[in-house]
């Protein structure tokens, strides 16, 4: 299967080729099937908000059960990975969890951010990744990609850092229980309602922030998991 068919898969559902492994036994990739090694890895997600009209309108986030859009991932992973003859690997899967921020690093299409979140080539802080196929044999004609520098290592003026409302990052690390207490307590804030404005003060690739309701969504997410 070429890449241009992979893309016409990927596009009902707002999906996208994030970036691509050539896998080698260290990288801790599942075999797609019982004595049939992976040979590439596909890192599949979204850029900016380009899933939320698909996944909006999906059975899933509307029936009002619990962890939506992981049980949404898994349907549109399996059916792809089924169309390709493949394997779904989903971050959510665990303990022990799939390596999956190793894999991104790996690629080479991100680098770590001062906020504790890795930075895209193309989406910057806007991306994210649903899940992985693993492929027995690689796709055709995928394209060359140039090594990518972390635009902060230039940026001088760090407006990440300066725009948490309660310091929640230091440039080093991130003080989760800061960042906590204040999405919990203040319900109408700016970070619950549009998203973290640590992560939106960054000027790189911002015409790729999220929708208001794909945010609060996230935030929400957030905020339940860590208070239970």
């Amino acid at each position: 299967m070429s890449t241009a068919s992979l893309h016409e898969l990927l596009k009902p559902f707002g999906l996208l080729l994030l970036c691509s492994l050539r896998v080698k036994p260290e990288d801790q990739v599942p075999d797609v099937a019982e004595n049939c090694p992976a040979s590439q890895l596909l890192m599949i997600g979204n850029g900016g908000s380009s899933f939320w009209p698909a996944f909006g309108q999906s059975p899933e986030y509307m029936d009002g059960r619990s962890d939506p859009l992981d049980r949404w991932s898994r349907r549109v992973g399996d059916e792809l990975a089924g169309e390709l003859a493949g394997r779904a690997i989903f971050p959510f899967d665990g303990p022990p969890y799939p390596p999956f921020l190793l894999w991104a690093q790996k690629a080479g299409q991100v680098a770590p951010s001062r906020i504790s979140m890795f930075i895209h080539a193309k989406f910057g802080l806007w991306h994210a990744y649903r899940f992985a196929l693993a492929l027995a044999e690689p796709l055709e004609s995928l394209p060359q990609v140039s090594e990518f520098i972390s635009p902060c290592l230039d940026c001088e003026k760090k407006p990440c850092l300066e725009a948490c409302p309660v310091q929640a990052f230091t440039g080093e690390t991130y003080r989760v229980d800061h960042c906590m207490d204040y999405l919990a307590t203040d319900t109408e804030s700016a970070c619950r309602q549009l998203g973290c404005e640590a992560r939106r003060a960054c000027p790189v690739a911002n015409e790729f922030i999220y929708q208001a309701a794909h945010a609060r969504f996230h935030m929400d997410a957030f905020v339940r998991a860590r208070l239970l």
